[in-house]
């Protein structure tokens, strides 16, 4: 049997039924290149029990979030992609496969389009009406896009949110403070880790009793506790005693807040993780148990996203209060506030998304998460490419503290993956090294090397990427799109463009990319210009909207911006 007959046994392919994918490891092809191959793998990877939230269902996370649009498209996808020559582009709109084209051997090997409505119709009736007919897919960021690596890929961008709170706030980090925070599912999870990696307190509540014992598991949170007394007596202690630590609490965020408040009980820190941005599948209304919840959402729909939306309004009310009662307060990009605010609180975007206050800074300098995968399946392969990054950058203290925690906290989930922030023209010469190890032998199998969504000049995200923006360019979406064509003219090994994300039908528009190094010449120049111009249009984005820090990093690096130049701002 060969290598192609073995794999599309072993992953069933034809039976259109849902069950257990894993993507296969090391060095032996099954398709006609590296490029598809690593499709193929990340693809599987989103989908493995270890990582996807919902495999059964194709949902990674999010909600909705899915890697396929059902299980007859996901087979398809995986057929396609072992047939796919190597001058030839799979076209997937919304998680379906819907041709294949001959174009040329260093164009993307595959695009993809998720979720994206012609914008007077971009809204969720809309989109859950076609996706009754099984047209269309939400892909989330990086759930259709295939580069999702379990909790660990938002972790990093998490930890160095609440970092930079720390030293806004509290010119330190987070010791002897206290985060309350709700939501552990694919994102969220990576909260409680975050919030000990920068010396906090957490406590983080979730409705959901498997997804706490999943982050128990994984180590992410460290406890769970009894009730709310029990969580805030913990939370007191280890504050007092100035350790880390993370509580998880099995409640409903919404019959939890009011009850601190009432209590007496303000955080230092408060936000929130939870999948509010789809009020049907994402969040859970007030005064349900879980079950009852999970019935009413399958019963009465109307009914309960009109009482998400109500509780969600009331989840702001109490934010707004724990804010007024001292508590630093802000949105961790979900669409809380905008959701509140179709119930009457006019108020919710008076504590500010969490770019604005903590991350703008590193977008104008090009930074953002890179993140990368083993296709070896080798864990070893993550720890070379750890040790020489930090070799590569010995002067990023930062990264290699980060480095260092990740390799003695994070447990893999599904394929061996890393992630760590990087800045224009550090990703490139990241990609370069990690090219060169696969040619010397150094890992086992080509390495694959993409991002969140989430990053600098990829996102048109009004209340969450570019809210705030210092020239009013919010709702302007041009950049997200000059972004996706860039990473297709710079020879990414896959593009794709979202409508959602993390906050919601119509409240985004977002561009991503993957790039294989394979260890080969032709690779080298891909992988160099797609990391290059990738974060390059996160420099010309913000310098264009008047951020100094952008205009004298595209200065120094040599990023050519044409009305500067034709203003005399620079030489």
């Amino acid at each position: 049997m060969t290598p192609k007959d073995q794999l599309l046994k072993d992953l069933k392919i034809g039976c259109g039924k849902p069950r257990p994918v894993k993507a296969p490891t090391g060095s032996q092809l099954h398709c006609k290149g590296w490029y598809q191959e690593a499709a193929l793998r990340m693809l599987c990877n989103n989908l493995d029990p270890d990582n996807g939230e919902n495999p059964d269902e194709l949902i990674v996370y999010g909600g909705l979030g899915k890697a396929a649009r059902n299980w007859d498209c996901f087979d398809a996808i995986i057929k396609t992609l072992l047939d796919l020559e190597n001058n030839e582009t799979l076209l997937v709109q919304s998680g379906k496969p819907v041709g294949v084209l001959t174009t040329h051997t260093a164009a993307p090997r595959v695009l993809i389009a998720n979720a994206n409505i012609v914008p007077h119709w971009a809204n969720w009736g809309t989109f859950h009406e076609l996706d009754k007919k099984g047209l269309i897919m939400y892909g989330q960021m990086t759930a259709g896009s295939w580069i999702y690596i379990g909790t660990q890929g938002i972790l990093q961008g998490t930890y160095e949110t609440f970092a930079a709170l720390g030293q806004k706030h509290f010119k330190s980090d987070l010791t002897g403070k206290i985060v309350v925070t709700a939501g552990l599912g694919g994102m969220g999870g990576a909260q409680p880790l975050s919030v000990t990696m920068a010396n906090g307190v957490a406590i983080c509540i979730e409705i959901d009793p498997s997804r706490i014992a999943r982050r128990l598991e994984k180590r992410y949170l460290d406890v769970e506790a009894d009730d709310l007394d029990a969580a805030i007596a913990m939370a007191r202690k280890a504050a007092a005693d100035r350790k880390p630590l993370s509580i998880g609490l099995c409640a409903n965020v919404g019959d939890i807040l009011p009850a601190m408040i009432q209590k007496g009980f303000i955080p230092d820190v408060i936000t929130d993780q939870t999948s509010a941005h789809d009020e049907l599948n994402g969040y859970f209304p007030a005064g349900l148990s879980f079950k009852d919840a999970l019935t009413l959402r399958k019963s009465d729909p109307d009914t309960y996203k009109d009482m998400a939306l109500n509780a969600m309004a009331d989840h702001v009310r109490a934010i707004l209060e724990m804010k007024d009662k001292g508590a630093i307060a802000f949105d961790y990009g979900n669409n809380l506030r905008a959701q509140a605010m179709k119930k009457g609180v006019d108020n919710a975007m008076d504590y500010p998304g969490f770019v604005p206050a903590y991350i703008r800074d590193l977008f104008c300098k090009g930074e953002g998460p890179f993140r990368w995968a083993a296709l070896s399946g080798d864990p070893k392969d993550i720890k070379v490419t750890d040790d020489a990054l930090m070799q590569l950058f010995p002067k990023k203290t930062k990264m290699i503290n980060w480095l260092k925690m990740a390799q003695e906290k994070i447990e893999h989930m599904g394929l061996p993956s890393r992630i760590c922030w990087l800045g224009y023209g550090e990703r490139e010469k990241a990609g370069k090294l990690f090219n060169d190890l696969v040619r010397t032998g150094k890992v086992k199998a080509p390495i694959v090397i993409g991002r969140d969504h989430l990053d600098c000049g990829s996102v048109a995200s009004p209340f969450r990427e570019t809210e705030a923006m210092k020239d009013g360019s919010d709702a302007v979406a041009d950049w997200a799109l000059l972004n996706c064509m860039t990473n297709v003219a710079s020879g990414a090994t896959w593009v794709s463009f979202h409508d959602g994300g993390g906050v919601g039908i119509g409240y985004a528009l977002h561009a991503g990319q993957v790039t294989v190094a394979d260890g080969t010449d032709e690779a080298e120049i891909r992988v160099t210009t797609v990391l290059r111009n990738d974060p390059g249009t996160g420099i010309i984005r913000h310098a264009d909207a008047g951020y100094q820090t952008a205009i004298d990093v595209a200065n120094e690096k040599g990023v050519k911006l044409p009305m500067i130049n034709m203003h005399g701002e620079r030489p």
